[in-house]
This record gives C-alpha cells, structure tokens and sequence, in this order.
C-alpha cells in the first residue's frame, strides 16, 4: 500500500503567512508607542478605576491609534504590507474624526455607567439591567463601526452615526461576538501588558474588525 505524502505548500502560501505575521507584530508596535500615554498613566497610578473620568478622557489618544491599526488591516487584504506608511497614514488622515467619535462614545458609556450604579440600589434596579448592558453595547459598537469606516473613508462622523446604529443593531450577531473578543483584548493587555501589547493584541483586533467591518461593509464600500 503506497504511503501518500503530505505537499508542501505553494511559497505564495509561505509569503503570505510571513507577511500577515510581520504585520501583525508590526502594528503591535506602533500601537503600542500610539497609546504610550495611557499605558504609563496605568503603570503609575495605583487605583486607575478611582480615576476613571482621566482614563476616560486620556483613552481618546488610543482612537487613531486603532484607526492606524484597522487601515494597516485593511490594506493588508489588498496585498500591501508597508505597515508604517499604512499606519500612520491612517494615523493623520482620522485622527480628529476618530477622536470625536471616541470622546462621543466613551462619553455615552459612562452615562449609562453611572445611571446603573444609581438604580442598582433601588428595588427596581435589577430590572433596567439588561437595557443599560444592552445601550452600552450598542454605544461602543457604533463607535467602533465609525472608526472604521473612517480609518478607510473620508466621510464624517455625523454622517455615519445613524448608519452605523442601523447596521451595527442590525446585525447584532456579528456586533456581539465582535464586542467580546474587542473585551478579551483589554482584559489580555490589562493582566499581561508586554505579551498583551506584542503579541495578542492584533490577531484580536483583527478578528473584531473583520467581523464589524463586515457588518457595515455597505458604508466602506459607498464613497
């Protein structure tokens, strides 16, 4: 009986494997110098959650970081792998409209945050839960959805809120999924911040961009 032996892979295959890897780790770095700032501000302070308003403020430096990141993904699926042009090209162009769309939404969150805290003492509190766990996923969300498409249009952030809300709340069963891993992300970085930051964070922010993107795929595509 003849033993038939595995191929090996075409070096197309090969080449594409190095260059999604060397993008990745790529773009862990730049991240990580983007959001420099907050990461020192969380090495230095003791309680970083009795200063929440400050980090909620000081993240908004993370949002063209993340629009970098979603425009290196983005061209990476086109074939390209010049990661720090990429980066930083999506870097300059967001940055402001990222920015608003962030503060918006770390704004919005926080509300909801606070009202939760407020009624969770009372007798009724219990019963609003679902609806303020549901209003902040769908916030941060939206916010998400708009940075990528601005990472990859020139189009406004007030004309894509609505958009966005549709699409996002719409198809909830990729939001959802995509909201969990984004979580799993902070939490890896949190708990573990060199191997966080060098080597889990873009396979999960990748795996979280492809799935929203494709959510509001309609918004990327229209220029």
């Amino acid at each position: 009986m003849r033993v038939r032996l595995l191929r090996p892979a075409r070096q197309e295959t090969y080449e594409k494997i190095f260059d999604t890897v060397y993008v990745g780790l790529m773009t862990n770095l730049l991240m990580t110098v983007a959001c420099a700032p907050v990461l020192a501000a969380l090495a230095l302070v003791r309680d970083p959650l009795a200063s929440w308003p400050f980090f909620a403020v000081l993240s908004a430096v993370c949002a063209p970081a993340l629009a970098g990141a979603f425009r290196c993904f983005a061209l990476l699926g086109e074939g390209s792998t010049a990661v720090f042009s990429a980066f930083w090209r999506g870097y300059r162009r967001a940055a402001v409209r990222a920015v608003a769309a962030w503060l918006a939404g770390a704004a919005g969150v926080s509300v909801l945050a606070l009202d939760a805290v407020i009624v969770a003492g009372t007798s009724w509190g219990p019963a609003l839960v679902p609806f303020f766990v549901t209003a902040a996923a769908l916030v941060a969300g939206v916010t998400v959805a708009v940075l990528i498409v601005v990472a990859e249009t020139s189009r406004r952030v007030r004309e894509l809120v609505r958009p966005c809300l549709y699409l996002v709340a719409r198809r909830w069963y990729l939001t959802v999924p995509a909201l969990a891993v984004l979580a799993l992300a902070v939490a890896v970085v949190l708990l573990k911040p060199l191997p966080g930051l060098l080597l889990a964070l873009s396979p999960l922010l990748y795996v979280a961009w492809a799935t929203i993107r494709y959510a509001v795929l309609p918004l990327v595509t229209e220029n």
